[in-house]
């Protein structure tokens, strides 16, 4: 029983730090805004 307390422990430490990481990405991770152009194939628009 004991090593299965401490597997527990051990994910809720895990998901605790990637949790606590994804909060810090979002936080001090600013996205940048660029124009982004797609070429579509005529024959795709044509169904040929």
């Amino acid at each position: 029983m004991p090593t299965l307390i401490r597997f527990i422990v051990f994910l809720l430490v895990v998901s605790g730090l990637v949790f606590g990481s994804m909060v810090a990405l979002s936080i001090f991770v600013e996205p940048t805004e660029k124009e982004v152009t797609v070429r579509v194939p005529t024959r795709v628009l044509t169904g040929g």
